[in-house]
């Protein structure tokens, strides 16, 4: 799979611009605050219908403007793609597939699968639980279309759940009769979304520390614990003694969004007891694993954005992650750099077609024709 062009209106600092690109290897490189990030985001709305940035789509319209429209071609495994993505201040997104608007937005995801690997990327090991569920969340969504319609429906009876517990707090009475329905669904749900968790790890967790090893050149072992009450025999009965303490607190106490993925060196968190080269090694790896699991289920090898890698990482993890490129172990790649020397020193040296866009206060200039 790779992505052939792209044609942006009003997306962000871009007015209108029109970029065509390698199979391989396209490098974006510009000073800081160019739009060089934001043109990695406009790919990544059109693999998954949103920014990796900004949830809020109106943030992503210029200034002083109300709409924006992405557009892209690609080409899936030797079939031709169009997908259009616009969005106007005050009315509904809209994605087209060659022509075609969703219904739903979630049918669009897993069909053109993209990993991207950014500075933030740290708060999957420093910030919440949230994070790391939204990430294992994101990966399973594009793998498994029953995955993403039962974490759709447990987020609807999850909100109507906690809507109606905040009702009878108000009138100072609870009513076991009108709850019992969503109850039943959030553990069920619940239940069947820990499993499926519980087993994806399973498949992960061995590519995760593949890659680990790879990147950091280390022989400390790492892992993944999964935390979930959910997966525990006695969930349901303990899920409806806690009624009173979700009473008193106005929202569901347990279920799978209180879950969380621990990440582990040496048997010890990673988050205290890891050093910033070894979280910068855990967090390529976890990408990389995602990349692997994706090419393994769904047959294509996905678009991999790395953003300011270059500028992140220490010389020794650059060369094994180019190392990995080299060898052909990606397909399309995006890369940003703020440096144009660094950049071209490093990938003109490997055996692939790489093309150069030089970016400059959303302008796009010295595009190869």
């Amino acid at each position: 799979m790779h992505l052939k062009n792209i044609r942006l209106q009003q997306f962000k600092n871009y007015k209108k611009e029109e970029v065509h690109f390698s199979e391989e290897i396209n490098c974006f490189v510009g000073i800081n605050g160019s739009g060089k990030t934001n043109l990695l985001d406009a790919i990544h709305y059109l693999c998954l219908t949103k920014s990796a940035l900004n949830p809020i789509d109106n943030l992503n319209i210029k200034h002083e403007q109300n709409f924006f429209t992405v557009f892209g071609d690609f080409d899936l495994n030797g079939k031709e793609i169009e997908i259009r993505c616009l969005f106007e201040s005050g009315k509904k997104k809209q994605v087209l597939k060659n022509g075609k608007a969703y219904d739903k937005m979630s049918e669009h995801i897993g069909l053109l699968p993209v990993v991207m690997i950014a500075p933030d990327d740290t708060s999957l090991i420093k910030d919440g639980s949230e994070e790391r569920r939204k990430f294992f969340d994101n990966i399973l969504c594009q793998l498994n279309r029953k995955y993403l319609e039962n974490l759709i429906r447990y987020q609807h009876f999850l909100k109507q759940r906690n809507a109606l517990i905040k009702q009878f707090a108000e009138k100072g009475r609870w009513n076991e009769e009108l709850i019992e329905p969503y109850t039943r669904e959030v553990i069920q749900l619940s239940k069947n979304i820990a499993s499926t968790r519980q087993n994806f790890l399973q498949e992960y967790e061995p590519l995760l520390m593949e890659y680990y090893k790879i990147i950091s050149g280390g022989q400390e072992r790492i892992s993944i614990q999964y935390e979930s009450q959910c997966l525990q025999e006695d969930f349901e009965a303990a899920f409806r003694s806690n009624a009173q303490r979700d009473y008193l607190l106005r929202r569901s106490t347990m279920g799978i969004h209180k879950d969380d993925f621990v990440f582990q060196i040496s048997e010890y968190p990673i988050k205290k007891f890891g050093s910033q080269g070894q979280q910068k090694s855990f967090i390529i790896a976890l990408k990389l694993a995602q990349f692997m699991v994706f090419f393994k289920h769904l047959n294509t090898k996905p678009i991999l954005l790395l953003d300011d890698i270059f500028d992140k990482l220490d010389d020794s993890r650059i060369e094994k992650l180019m190392k990995l490129v080299a060898e052909h172990e990606f397909g399309q790649l995006f890369i940003t750099d703020a440096r144009p020397e660094r950049s071209q020193g490093i990938l003109t040296r490997m055996d692939a077609d790489c093309r150069f866009f030089f970016v400059n206060q959303g302008k796009i200039e010295g595009q190869p024709q």
